[in-house]
């Protein structure tokens, strides 16, 4: 039985013969903080407004004109922020931006560049990279935020170490997505409790684990609960892993599909091929400074952490 509320707020109640949830992760921000809770600040520096949890699109980045910009995260999200900010400075050298990371610059920070198979996703990184070089980004290491602080409307952000980021006129943090569980507390589920992804998926899909291999397809087998005909699909398959493709998804749902049909052959058949990521890390959603001190399987080791120095923030 499932308990439905619309958005006028009317409820009612069906009888389903299976539920697949496909609600992605996109209202569920990761925090600022390091140690995947808010920073000290972090709620009231949303709440004021100079703080977001989402990438800007070009006309918001345009916006930001002449002001200065925190960056905070490692992923596809962050270096898609990164790039358009950049394009903000060169039309305006009077804008400042500063992208934060947790780790040391390590061998695959900047992505797989011409060694992904996916071409769009290797230029992310080559652009961003190209960003950072070029002077219109200030990049900074080895920084894993405590504190944000509101002054004269704008945030101070604080690392653990004590450094601080001088102030910025916006922030954005771009540390990946968690999954909602809470409609689904009185289904039996089955999770990892690292990840949040299912069990059996759950290893396969590790970022710390699997630094230098592709996931394998997977379908209704791996995703099954001891809720009968249960399944959470999508981003949210992957809990909190950031190794997510939306094929992966397409898959998922054809052998569920199958599975619901009584067709368990096709069910459990891969009928996907995933392309290389080019890349040999996940995106430091569970590091740590043993992590970060020990380089990538790939790559050389970090250097430590960069100090910072901004010469033009913008009012």
């Amino acid at each position: 039985m499932v308990h439905l509320r619309d958005a006028q707020g009317s409820e009612s109640r069906v009888q389903a013969r299976a539920v697949i949830d496909a609600t992605g992760t996109w209202g569920q921000p990761n925090p600022a903080g390091a140690d995947g809770v808010p920073a000290i600040g972090e709620r009231a520096a949303a709440a004021a407004g100079v703080l977001s949890y989402i990438p800007p699109t070009s006309r918001q980045a345009c916006a930001l004109a002449g002001r200065h910009v925190v960056v905070i995260g490692s992923g596809h999200s962050a270096m898609t922020a990164v790039i358009q900010l950049g394009e903000v400075v060169r039309q305006d050298p009077s804008t400042t931006v500063t992208w934060v990371l947790r780790r040391g610059v390590v061998g695959d920070t900047f992505g797989g560049g011409a060694a992904d198979e996916l071409p769009q996703r290797g230029a992310l990184g080559v652009r961003s990279r190209e960003a950072v070089d070029a002077g219109l980004v200030a990049l900074l290491t080895g920084f894993r935020t405590e504190r944000v602080d509101l002054t004269g409307g704008r945030a101070v952000i604080t690392a653990e170490d004590g450094r601080a980021i001088p102030a910025a006129d916006h922030v954005m943090v771009l540390t990946g997505f968690r999954p909602d569980l809470s409609f689904l507390s009185e289904m039996r589920i089955e999770l990892d409790p690292i990840l949040q992804a299912p069990l059996k998926l759950a290893a396969s899909i590790d970022p710390n684990m699997h630094s230098c291999g592709s996931v394998l397809p997977h379908g209704a087998a791996e995703l099954a609960h001891p809720e009968p005909d249960l399944y959470i699909v999508g981003m949210k398959s992957y809990g909190r892993a950031p190794t997510f493709l939306a094929m992966t998804g397409y898959e998922q749902v054809r052998s569920i599909a199958a599975e619901l049909a009584g067709d368990h052959e096709a069910a459990g058949r891969v009928e996907l091929t995933l392309p290389d990521t080019g890349v040999c890390n996940g995106a430091g959603l569970f590091d740590s400074p043993e992590v970060e001190n020990a380089g990538g399987c790939c790559g050389p080791a970090p250097s430590a952490p960069q100090p910072l120095s901004l010469n033009t923030i913008g009012g």
